[in-house]
């Protein structure tokens, strides 16, 4: 079964500067460049889930937001 999400191999929060690890992933699209069902992957940690998912969010980018141990799945 094929992934509708691109996990990241790096587990390190996506905020510029931040070397935390990840907690959460933030799955993402732009529905002017990709299909529906395609996901992008940045990763959050604590302290920068509601910062990134505002930017996604407020863009209309944002699709769910998940725990990084689903990304592993």
């Amino acid at each position: 079964m094929t992934s509708l999400h691109e996990p990241p191999s790096d587990l390190v929060c996506s905020a510029r500067g931040c070397t935390h690890q990840a907690d959460f992933g933030l799955l993402w699209n732009n529905p002017s460049l990709h299909t529906p069902e395609r996901r992008k992957t940045w990763l959050a940690c604590g302290d920068h889930r509601e910062h990134l998912s505002q930017f996604l969010g407020t863009r209309g980018f944002l699709r769910e937001v998940v725990e990084v141990a689903q990304l592993r799945a």
